[in-house]
């Protein structure tokens, strides 16, 4: 039986946060830092989490 990865999922949420953030109407270096604290939250759920 498949189940919904929970990780997976949030990780998913983390990269179209950061893609959102670099569209984002504000400063260069707010929409990079906001992009960076996004992939690194789903890259660490990936690895910690399990997900592929």
């Amino acid at each position: 039986m498949h189940g919904l990865n929970p990780s997976k999922i949030r990780a998913t949420a983390h990269r179209a946060m950061a893609l959102a953030a670099l569209h984002a109407n504000s400063s260069l270096s707010t929409r990079l830092s906001r992009y960076n604290a996004h992939m690194a939250k789903a890259r660490a759920l990936e690895t910690a989490g399990g997900a592929q």
